[in-house]
């Protein structure tokens, strides 16, 4: 419990009266803190807190990794920014070594301020000194993150767009150059590579690579792709929502969790431009930053996140996972957490154009390639409805391309009326692509009209196809069930296929192999959502440690008498 004498050793409260420090002691929280746990993280809810033990760090997180800027030690104060300007924090603070520090919440502290003014006035100059300067918030917000890496090559190159995306989608900070730019040769500071050399990454402090592999990529930049260990008490297949929710409740919860994905964490939610209809985000959040908060929060609980690595196959029956390179992880535990992959448009033209201006859904770094150009998307989801708001910032003009009558029947509401208020997005009902034009880049599609049956041929910035998709379940082991279009079967659905052999009931998210769970997307159900991804992530937690109880073996029987 804070005392009047520790509030007083605090240099802002250090001129209150005995009873405004008694009134603080009363509300005000103690908290002792580990090394690296943190007081209040980037983006947390306005309070003020104050150092009574220990060292405080003020961190910010950079390409996942968090950077020092400060810090506080006992008699400061930290959280007068977002007090006095009513936001959240906008870098973390972290104990450096055990700390205890005092929390204070916004109505106490006005409570106080308004019977002690002075506390106001040095709380809001110390605010305004933490945001000037250079070493300040504008210092920090005017001093961009130094990239990691340098990557050389064209814009509508496939190579080339995959490497971006791969670093994007890993929150790699990256400098692209263009060969064709005037000032490229002076920014990579030698002689351009060849043009059958492109893609060329160089990493900063490291090596230059030309047409590199991804997994090449992760090993040079830091990221994880060799496990840890042998045996964990889950493998959690796929780094979606539903398997990053797994990882931070399994690793939270004092499992030995291991993710293993095969391009980056995010999954198909993390190629949306925005989701607005994500609970607690009033305004809206992009995929890639749900992906990055979620990876964060997993890998400081102490879940291993692997990248770059393909499942060949699972043992069923001994429970190891199979991982290219030859590696076999062992788990007491498996969650299929893979997803489902875009559906394909089988139209001619357009399998080799994609990377090239043809792209199966959209993330935010996709801008700059369509900045000023005219954009198509094929689609009536909301993830069409998303893309097309976000490109509308940066594009001449979006085209939705819809097969049906109008958009009600597969769009919120909420986005059917923003396109609306957009000036340069149009939508054309009952119109498919019917093919793809260009010699090394996309340049044109043909658009036909199913009620004319009218073919015009439209030149096209930039195409993007959001028409559902499929899982891809081909590798999973026989003994797992699964339904006619290829979706793991769960729960009751196990019990009514026949395909379960237990006495007791498969638990809901279990397969029809004990011990095998399966959440998001990929599994048979129909509700497919971000949120429901989310919380079966965490719901197949809950039945892991049910099942990893009844596993273990019955208390030891007494030895006999002798």
């Amino acid at each position: 419990m804070v005392t009047a004498d520790e509030i007083r050793a605090i240099g802002i409260f250090s001129r209150l009266d005995e009873s405004a420090c008694e009134r603080l002691a009363r509300v005000a929280a103690d908290v002792s803190l580990v090394p690296g746990e943190y007081a209040a993280e980037e983006g947390a809810q306005r309070a003020l807190f104050a150092v009574l033990a220990g060292r405080i760090e003020a961190t910010r997180n950079v390409d996942g990794i968090d950077r020092v800027l400060g810090e506080r030690l006992p008699g400061d104060i930290f959280g007068e920014v977002p007090i006095s300007l009513g936001t959240v924090f906008p870098v973390g603070f972290r104990a450096a070594e055990r700390t205890r520090v005092m929390r204070i919440e916004p109505q106490d502290y006005h409570a106080v301020a308004s019977l002690a003014p002075e506390v106001a006035e040095e709380v809001g100059k110390l605010a305004s000194h933490r945001m000037s300067g250079t070493r300040g918030l504008q210092g920090i917000a005017a001093d961009p993150a130094p990239p990691r890496a340098t990557v050389v090559g064209r814009r509508l190159d496939g190579a080339c767009s995959e490497l971006r995306r791969f670093l994007d989608r890993n929150q790699i900070h990256f400098t692209w150059l263009k060969p064709d730019e005037p000032d490229a040769a002076e920014m990579w500071g030698d002689t351009l590579p060849a043009d059958a050399d492109l893609p060329v990454i160089r990493v900063v402090g490291g090596k230059t690579v030309v047409r590199p592999r991804l997994r090449r990529v992760a090993e040079l930049l830091g990221l994880e792709t060799e496990p840890a260990a042998a045996e964990y008490d889950t493998v959690i297949v796929g780094a979606g929502p539903a398997g990053l929710a797994a990882a931070v409740y399994g690793a939270s919860e004092g499992l030995r969790t291991i993710v293993v994905e095969r391009e980056a964490p995010g999954g198909q939610a993390g190629t949306s431009s925005k989701i607005e209809n994500y609970l607690g985000f009033p305004s809206g959040v992009s995929g890639d930053e749900l992906a990055s908060r979620a990876l964060q929060q997993a890998v400081r609980h102490g879940a291993e996140i692997l990248v770059t690595r393909e499942i060949t196959r699972i043992d069923a029956t001994a429970r190891q996972v199979h991982l290219d390179g030859g590696d076999v992880l062992r788990g007491r535990t498996i969650i299929l957490a893979c997803g489902v992959s875009w559906r394909r448009l089988a139209i001619e033209g357009f399998d080799r154009l994609v990377g090239k201006g043809i792209s199966y859904g959209a993330a935010r770094s996709e801008a700059l390639n369509v900045h000023g150009l005219d954009v198509h998307i094929v689609g009536a989801g909301n993830s069409a409805g998303q893309s097309a708001m976000f490109f509308s910032t940066h594009a001449r003009s979006v085209t939705i391309l819809c097969r049906g009558d109008s958009l009600e029947k597969s769009m919120s509401s909420y986005l059917i009326n923003q396109l609306k208020t957009r000036p340069n997005i149009e939508v054309l009902t009952r119109t498919q692509v019917s093919a793809a034009h260009g010699e090394t880049a996309l340049e044109a599609i043909d658009a036909t009209n199913a009620d004319t049956g009218t073919t015009t041929r439209i030149a096209c910035g930039g195409l993007f196809i959001f028409i559902g998709a499929d899982a891809e379940t081909e590798w999973l082991p026989p003994e797992i069930a699964l339904d006619s279009r290829g979706y793991v079967l769960t729960g009751p659905d196990v019990s009514a296929s026949a395909h379960w052999e237990l006495e007791r009931d498969p638990y809901l998210l279990e397969t029809s192999v004990p011990g095998i769970f399966a959440s998001g997307d990929i599994r048979f159900s129909p509700v497919k959502r971000v949120a429901a991804a989310v919380g079966e992530g965490s719901m197949a937690i809950a039945f892991v440690h049910q099942y990893l109880r009844e596993a273990e073996p019955a208390a030891a029987v007494a030895s006999p008498l002798a």
